[in-house]
């Protein structure tokens, strides 16, 4: 049966393939393909979790008191039964063969497929069973975690694999972390449909760094979507469609073959200066999260990189956090595949929707905080970590030797601060010179993503060298919207007129003391706001490869000086962005 799904497009586009569900399990598993080779071993794997399991049960039946309820030994049957049931484990064994599952995954699948079934029974007996079968996998799955030992940890830690010639897949979860969205880098997902999540979640910010579509915030989308069905995902219009009627499917493979013809047209303005009609020329930097993400920022076209995502270094490693030689060899591999172009690598920003497997300080953990977006996170973090935060301004230092960097600092918002960064940078300078280690001078940037930061900024520019707006998070604290809750997704407004003054504002008040500034927020990478922040006086932007095509062409098709004097009207609107619409294309009309 053919149904809609509705959510939030997150990153534009049409995927079409088969539906792949990560459920969320009591017990966390790991979710990988294997090589067809590798089959064997993972049936091997879970009869061997299954045979400990039914061990461990007959051991506890063995050992019940003569007192003991006989509904307790008969509970114990029913879970031996079902623990020996076709219908679980021999048919695990068909995600294993044909899908390439690893024998966790494949045992979670099955899971869902029955407890579908269960769901559907009419007596109430039977459908109570479900849960009877839901302790066994946790059993069998717990069997398997003990006899694997350490297991990638996640929701969905994904090891790519690539399986040509089977049908395309499209991941559906409640939610993905930034950790393991990172994992599906280069996968062979051509698509992600969560239910929690907004525009600027990370989930949708790495979509788009893929150049995938994806829609977040469908609420019902893992509980309704069943593995294997197939699915479309509309990135424009928020629409998932299931099990869609053949006319709608062709519909729909029209669409994507016509976005393909414009991704190699756009292409072709890889090489192209990005200069206004009037004669301003462009920097269009890329946004990355790995080292190897630069090769991607090169073959796209980027002038440099406008922010090195250093977290995803400090993820997915069970509280191990990367030591200075890691970090180092991280740091220069991106910076000499940029070939001598700009690198501005922020430190690392952890906490609220980012954070890691342990926080040093107090051992505090990301879902025991309440409000972490407004915790200890960012240079908060770093501050209070002065070892791990020396040890990774060592690292970019270091990095220095080998080309152009800039160090970026996230979440500033008081002078103590900065004066505390001075002097940790005094400090690690010493550290290196001391040690004969070679660096070079470099320059010291601000995010601009606290509404205080925007507000004190001429305070704040005598003691940096730079500044770069980070607009995600800038919107969420100026309209104290979270951005990840879908429930108030719909509030979040890069067009709110205290927004626009803020970006105006801090552009305006860096340019005219001769500082730098870019915008390296989703509004640098979103083509809707390229004339905007043109009219602003923006001359950097920085935003994921795959979207400096299409901002490219709108600077291209721009006149800088014109757009200036347009912007008044709609910084002075209470709806800038019907008044932007109508005076931007007026000037198209006249030009």
């Amino acid at each position: 049966m053919s149904f809609q799904v509705f959510g939030i497009p997150v990153s534009r586009g049409v995927a079409i393939g088969r539906a792949v569900l990560v459920a969320s399990s009591r017990l966390d598993v790991a979710h990988y393909f294997i090589q067809s080779g590798e089959a064997d071993s993972e049936i091997a794997r879970l009869g061997r979790g299954r045979d400990a399991v039914a061990r461990e049960l007959q051991s506890i039946k063995d050992d019940l008191p003569g007192d003991a309820p006989q509904e307790l030994a008969a509970l114990l049957d029913v879970h031996q039964m079902l623990l020996h049931d076709e219908a679980l484990i021999e048919a695990a064994h068909h995600w294993i063969l044909e899908r390439h599952y690893n024998a966790e995954w494949a045992l979670s699948a099955q899971l869902e497929v029955l407890a579908r079934q269960f769901d559907e029974m009419d007596d109430d007996y039977l459908r109570e069973r479900k849960a009877d079968l839901e302790q066994v996998v946790e059993r069998i799955l717990a069997a398997m975690v003990a006899q694997q030992g350490k297991v990638p940890a996640g929701t969905a830690a994904v090891v790519q694999r690539d399986f040509g010639g089977e049908d395309p897949l499209l991941l559906v979860a409640a939610d993905i972390a930034p950790a393991d969205m990172m994992q599906f880098k280069r996968s062979v997902f051509q698509g992600f449909i969560t239910d929690i999540g907004g525009k600027t979640s990370h989930t949708a910010i790495v979509a788009r760094s893929m150049d995938i579509p994806a829609v977040v915030g469908t609420r019902e989308a893992s509980r309704l979507i069943r593995q294997d069905d197939w699915v479309i995902i509309d990135g424009d219009a928020g629409t998932v469609i299931v099990n869609p009627s053949p006319i709608v499917l062709e519909e729909y493979r029209f669409r994507q073959r016509q976005a393909e013809l414009e991704r190699a047209r756009l292409a072709r303005l890889r090489h192209t200066p990005a200069i206004t009609l009037d004669g301003q020329r462009i920097e269009l930097h890329a946004n990355i999260e790995l080292p190897a993400d630069a090769a991607s920022a090169v073959d796209a076209g980027a002038t440099g990189v406008g922010l090195f995502r250093t977290e995803f270094l400090f993820m997915n490693r069970d509280g191990d956090l990367p030591g200075e030689e890691e970090q180092f060899e991280a740091y220069r591999a991106a910076v000499e595949a940029m070939r001598g172009m700009p690198v501005t690598i922020r430190t690392v920003d952890v906490g609220a929707d980012k954070p890691l497997e342990r926080l040093t300080i107090a051992e505090l953990r990301h879902e025991h905080v309440l409000n972490p977006a407004m915790g200890l996170r960012a240079i908060r973090w770093s501050l209070a970590e002065p070892s791990m935060f020396r040890q990774q301004l060592r690292a970019i230092y270091r990095a220095s030797a080998f080309g152009k960097v800039r160090l970026l600092v996230p979440m500033v918002a008081h002078l103590g601060e900065l004066r505390q960064i001075h002097e940790v940078i005094k400090r690690v300078q010493q550290q290196l010179t001391d040690a004969g280690q070679a660096f070079t001078a470099v320059e010291l940037g601000v995010m601009i993503e606290v509404p205080a930061a925007a507000v004190m900024l001429p305070l704040m520019l005598p003691h940096v060298d730079f500044i770069s707006i980070g607009t995600n998070d800038l919107i969420q604290y100026t309209l104290a919207i979270d951005r990840a809750d879908e429930s108030v997704a719909h509030l979040y407004d890069p067009w709110h007129p205290a927004v626009l003054q803020l970006i105006a504002s801090s552009i305006r008040q860096a340019q005219g003391v001769g500082k730098s500034v870019s915008v390296c927020g989703e509004m640098a990478g979103d083509a809707a706001f390229t004339d905007l922040l043109l009219a602003m006086g923006l001359t950097s932007f920085s935003m994921h490869p795959s979207q400096i095509p299409s901002v490219k062409q709108r600077i291209l098709r721009a006149d800088m000086g014109r757009l200036s004097g347009l912007l008044p009207p709609i910084l002075a609107s209470g709806d800038p962005q019907r008044e932007a619409e109508l005076v931007f294309r007026q000037a198209v009309r006249l030009h």
